[in-house]
């Protein structure tokens, strides 16, 4: 790989992982919601699993969804009802004071595991290894999932930081019910791509 087509490499997974998605919405309403310490094992998570799916799918995945498509239109609907759900959580989620002591963030495994439901990362992945390794060996392929481990953990994490930053305006429990209500709207506007 040269340094021109590595450079733009990383400028995709960048450009894939900053950009608004579900994991971005997560993040910023986690960091709303839990602060950005404690939002830590959510980005560290998600900059794993991308970089693992990247890795997997460019090893025999993608292959597997090309030779059987109707895996595809399963992974769709798996996708689209777990995001809902997600959806429905933030929604609901209590204001600060009167959540229950066992409420937390999601976990770095929580995190990692929501890769493969969520849209934007199949697209994220699909797409870096059709452009970046169309041979797929084991060397571009590795490649891909650095650049996305690379990358990914800084561009997350200013999602993060912007839901602290919003905190304490949203101390208010009617301000935090109104931006909950949004982030869950807007996950949910997120899977308008996947269903056209």
């Amino acid at each position: 790989m040269t340094s021109a087509i590595l450079a733009a490499l990383l400028g995709f997974a960048f450009v894939t992982t900053v950009t608004p998605g579900p994991n971005n919405l997560m993040l910023m309403a986690s960091g709303a919601n839990f602060g950005f310490r404690r939002t830590v094992p959510h980005m560290l998570g998600i900059a794993g699993g991308v970089s693992l799916m990247a890795l997997l799918v460019g090893l025999g995945l993608m292959a597997l969804f090309e030779a059987v498509p109707v895996l595809s239109g399963i992974l769709k609907v798996v996708s689209v009802l777990y995001l809902l759900w997600l959806a429905y959580k933030i929604a609901t989620a209590a204001p600060i004071e009167a959540r229950d002591a066992k409420a937390r963030p999601m976990t770095l495994m929580q995190a990692a595991a929501f890769q493969w439901v969520n849209p934007k990362a199949w697209a994220m992945c699909l797409s870096a290894i059709t452009i970046y390794a169309p041979d797929r060996t084991l060397l571009s392929v590795a490649i891909v999932a650095g650049a996305f481990a690379l990358v990914s953990l800084p561009a997350i994490s200013v999602w993060a930081w912007l839901g602290t930053i919003i905190r304490q305006w949203l101390s208010s429990p009617r301000r935090l019910k109104v931006f909950n209500l949004t982030m869950a709207a807007l996950l949910v506007a997120s899977m308008f791509p996947l269903l056209v």
